[in-house]
């Protein structure tokens, strides 16, 4: 079984428009549903074998901050292609993760993530900042996860629980 955990980051700061896109930090909002949502995956018990985030900076903080609530130590390894991708990038980045990993949070942007989650369980949401799909696969390999083999097991996003 394989179980993939994709995340949209958490709402970015829009209050300088002269920043480029790729380094808007995270606002007020994001900051607390970050943590706030660690904590829920805490709860569930939810760790990763391996965090891959784009390295935009408001999906790499909101990588660090998730990693640091649940106690993940390991590298988080941040993959250019995450940043901008189409769901078929973003789908052969999955299907290229290492088979010893068995659980992996993907950290990454709309519209991508919607679209994978799509794809991969038929989520028919767009996808709102700091939400999370967790889904699991009937297979052992990354290179086979599909629609077919999927089971969506929680979508869970911080209004959720207001």
């Amino acid at each position: 079984m394989k179980k993939l955990v994709i995340i949209r980051h958490a709402k970015s700061d829009w209050n300088d428009t002269s920043l480029d896109d790729f380094i808007r930090p995270l606002n007020a909002r994001g900051l607390k549903n970050a943590p706030f949502m660690g904590k829920i995956l805490k709860e569930k018990n939810l760790v990763p074998d391996l965090i891959l985030s784009s390295p935009a900076t408001r999906a790499l903080k909101t990588a660090e901050i998730i990693a640091k609530e649940i106690g993940y130590t390991n590298e988080i390894v941040q993959n250019p292609y995450i940043y901008e991708a189409y769901v078929n990038s973003l789908q052969e980045i999955v299907s290229y993760i290492h088979d010893t990993h068995e659980t992996v949070f993907l950290v990454g942007h709309n519209p991508g993530v919607s679209a994978l989650a799509y794809m991969l369980c038929d989520l028919k949401e767009s996808i709102p900042t700091c939400a999370i799909v967790e889904i699991e696969f009937n297979t052992d390999s990354w290179m086979e996860v599909s629609k077919e083999n999927s089971k969506l097991i929680s979508y869970d996003f911080p209004k959720k629980f207001l």
